[in-house]
């Protein structure tokens, strides 16, 4: 039996189209690139976060992480790498420094990584703030941006606050709820209630006198206050965990680009990280990750 023959109409019926048939679809599909990248809008560049770690600190993962998770592109660091390359600083839009205790805090707490920045970063620092870029310090992180100046940030004065032992005598490892005191950062909402957890043990805010505590109010530099579980005030310990002067748990300078906390908002980025959520009592958005949701909202708007 013979073989069908194949469907389809046979060579010479494809070799009759004419040639200027055979030429339009490869000029359409030429045009067609110019036109469609003039219809599609760009993709937003996106918003990287230089996460700076140094021998000792223990939080960057966590850090980087809800960066992540709330939209940023996270670069982990090492800070020899930094300094080693200042430029790196010029190619992201946030630097945040991690809790943990860097080079074993000796010396003090955050004093040879704040020397460091002070020493060999200070301009490419300052560019970043002075670009719209922010600054978080963490824990350790706050206690290395006192030590470099950066905060409360007073060209006149730079160091008027010190983070001392905490009343205490001892390491506090627990939950505590803070209060928005400022509308100046990024980072916040004035009024807002967070519950955060501290673990440190040098963490007392010390100003130097009182006309400095007086200057940090009216300038709305004072960022967070501890209070009381419903947001009373003022907060004996353990609301207030190391005995700050006026409670005060963290700065911000006078651009409100910079922000130092000793609570740790990456350790509450997700509900079942608070103990109150395990007694039905606890929120379901959990307060730490809108700190980093708000920090990346503000450097794509």
């Amino acid at each position: 039996m013979s073989a069908r023959p194949k469907a389809g109409p046979p060579p010479r019926a494809r070799k009759a189209a004419p040639k200027a048939a055979r030429k339009a679809p490869r000029k359409a599909a030429r045009k067609a690139p110019r036109a469609a990248r003039a219809a599609t809008p760009r993709r937003a560049a996106p918003v990287r976060v230089l996460v700076l770690r140094a021998p000792g600190t223990n939080c960057d993962r966590e850090t980087a992480h809800a960066f992540g998770r709330a939209g940023a592109e996270p670069l982990v660091r090492h800070v020899n790498a930094v300094l080693a390359r200042p430029r790196i600083l010029a190619e992201v839009r946030a630097l945040v420094i991690p809790g943990g205790f860097s080079f074993g805090d000796d010396l003090g707490a955050g004093t040879v990584l704040g020397t460091l920045l002070r020493e060999r970063l200070r301009d490419p620092l300052r560019a970043l703030v002075d670009r719209g870029g922010l600054v978080l310090g963490i824990c350790n992180g706050f206690q290395v941006l006192v030590r470099t100046g950066l905060l409360p940030g007073w060209p006149d004065d730079p160091a008027p606050v010190a983070l001392a032992f905490n009343a205490q005598g001892r390491y506090e490892d627990r939950w505590v709820t803070l209060r928005v005191e400022t509308d100046r950062s990024p980072f916040l909402v004035a009024g807002d209630l967070l519950r955060c957890p501290v673990a440190h043990a040098e963490g007392r805010f010390l100003p130097r006198d009182a006309a400095v505590l007086e200057r940090l109010r009216a300038a709305g530099q004072v960022a967070l206050r501890y209070v009381a579980p419903g947001g009373g005030a003022p907060a004996p310990f353990p609301a207030n965990p190391n005995g700050a002067v006026d409670d005060v748990a963290g700065l911000v300078d006078p651009t409100g680009r910079v922000l130092g906390l000793m609570p740790h908002p990456e350790r509450h980025q997700f509900p079942w990280q608070d103990p109150l959520f395990h007694a039905g009592r606890g929120s379901r958005t959990p307060d730490g990750l809108t700190l980093f949701q708000r920090a990346v909202a503000h450097l794509k708007g």
